[in-house]
């Protein structure tokens, strides 16, 4: 087990315990205790992470706070245009594009394409990738389970293309990807396969910004279609590509998290560690 994936396995069971814990506002020792390292190693690997302290986290995720990031976001459109270039949080979001296979390649089943494969470490756990030269196919977390199973599913999609494994030529997407700090930032185009309505859900995805929430209903209404909340929740669920097309930022109106495709706890993570994130860059902002 790598040093990175040890540290998000402790980090992901902290805070799963801090959320189960809440009323009782567990100490930063009952924590490190539970977890099985010693309390000082615990804060400063947790605070390297993350950008916080655990309690200071764990406020990022309770259902006040993300009630009151779904009042912010009510209009999607504005909520991207606020961000602007000018925010750091939002630079590299600007540099993802989406577009659809052509109907010759969907027809074909990827015949005449080459897709590369690799499996890398990341802040939150192992992820596969797999990028063609028009850009990254498919992204998803994964484990020593599903690690097959996402090659599977790739081989069933483009069942016609070439497809080999080279970590090191996805090792340079997942930099960029995870680690964007001090690169120039270069343009993520993703090339997915999906029906015009899941596009269009996945296009409004986009549109929000690092350390923001929003609902399915807001998604609904914000491509035109306000009644179709439960055809939104099942589009939201099949997108192909994680953490870049960003579904773990879609909760429940009540502020209640919901599922997520790569488990629940992994999207408390995300969002956690965005919303830290955000507030560190805000913080350095003269």
């Amino acid at each position: 087990m790598s040093r990175e994936t040890y540290h998000y396995e402790k980090i992901a069971k902290a805070i799963a315990f801090i959320v189960a814990n809440a009323k009782a506002q567990p100490s930063l020792f009952d924590v490190a205790e539970e977890v099985s390292i010693s309390q000082f190693h615990f804060q400063r690997v947790f605070t390297e992470w993350a950008g916080v302290s655990p309690k200071r986290f764990l406020q990022y995720i309770t259902a006040a706070y993300l009630k009151e990031k779904i009042r912010e976001s009510s209009n999607l459109a504005e909520l991207a245009e606020s961000a602007g270039l000018s925010s750091q949080s939002r630079v590299y979001d600007h540099f993802i594009t989406l577009e659809a296979v052509t109907p010759l390649e969907f027809r074909n089943k990827g015949n005449g394409v080459s897709i590369t494969y690799g499996f890398h470490e990341t802040p939150f756990g192992e992820c596969f990738i797999a990028v063609t030269e028009r850009g990254i196919c498919a992204m998803a977390f994964v484990d020593e389970v599903t690690r097959n199973e996402q090659l599977t599913l790739l081989m069933k999609k483009w069942v016609n293309a070439a497809i080999s494994e080279n970590h090191i030529v996805t090792q340079d997407y997942v930099n960029r990807i995870f680690d964007p700090s001090g690169q120039t930032p270069v343009r993520l185009p993703l090339i997915v396969h999906g029906t015009n309505f899941q596009l269009k859900v996945w296009e409004a995805l986009l549109k929000i910004p690092n350390g923001s929430v929003t609902t399915y209903q807001q998604i609904a209404k914000s491509i035109g279609v306000p009644g179709a909340v439960r055809a939104v929740g099942t589009a939201v669920g099949d997108n192909p590509v994680a953490y870049l097309i960003p579904c773990h930022r879609v909760i429940r109106k009540e502020g209640i998290l919901g599922e997520y495709r790569w488990g629940s706890l992994r999207k408390k993570a995300l969002i956690g560690w965005e919303a830290s994130r955000l507030e560190l860059q805000n913080s350095l902002v003269p």
